[in-house]
């Protein structure tokens, strides 16, 4: 979240790449357990299987064609305080914090973050689960994080500009399941989820300037 309050969130779980992880690696976490084929009464379990075979089967055979790039792009509105985000297939409304002299109207960025690692966790653990099995009558995740806004401000250099901490909370009623899927479906939900991996292990970052300002620079 910056004091321009412009938002650009990271991106959801790959499907294509989790379901083809998971259904292949999750049959070894919890012994005897059922294939997905063999669950019953579960039309979208069945869906996400065949969907996903013929992807499975072209990244088997192709490497190359598993490896994406996803792009978010920001636009100026007619206000500081506010931007829009493009992500191709949706366009969002970001804006400033109200903390930090937003209205407060809208999701500012630091939102867009927490919701994109809230979005990421909670498809994967609902794919985990229909991938080993689970039936569940309840998911839900819950994320926080805290900052201080002294930071984005410019008031303390003392202060960190964003978040420090992060809470991730998953609420899950499976009461039918074993101790040993739930610890299945905790661990493979951390490891196959690409928003909290991608926190967990920043991925190198590279900033580039363009237009006017690389014009002033050639100019001195």
């Amino acid at each position: 979240m910056t004091n321009l309050g412009t938002g650009i969130p990271l991106m959801c779980t790959n499907a294509s790449m989790q379901v083809e992880r998971l259904q292949d690696g999750l049959a070894a976490v919890v012994p005897g357990q059922r294939k997905v084929s063999e669950i019953k009464n579960n039309e979208v379990d069945m869906d996400i299987r065949s969907l996903q075979k013929p992807l499975k089967d072209q990244y088997r055979n192709d490497p190359n064609a598993s490896l994406i790039t996803i792009r978010a792009k920001g636009g100026q509105t007619d206000v500081p305080v506010a931007c829009s985000v493009d992500i191709g297939r949706a366009l969002y409304h970001a804006e400033a914090h109200k903390g930090v002299g937003g209205a407060g109207a809208g999701a500012c960025s630091g939102d867009l973050l927490l919701g994109a690692l809230a979005a990421c966790a909670q498809i994967t653990c609902q794919m985990v689960a229909a991938a080993m099995g689970i039936p569940t009558e309840r998911i839900e995740v819950t994320v926080e994080g805290d900052l201080d806004l002294r930071g984005t401000l410019g008031i303390s250099k003392d202060v960190p500009v964003g978040f420090e901490s992060i809470h991730l909370h998953f609420d899950v009623a499976a009461p039918k399941a074993t101790a040993e899927q739930l610890r299945g479906l905790r661990e493979k939900t951390e490891q196959y989820c690409v928003v909290m991996q991608t926190l967990m292990r920043p991925p190198s970052l590279e900033t580039e300037w363009v237009g006017q300002v690389l014009e002033a620079r050639m100019d001195e």
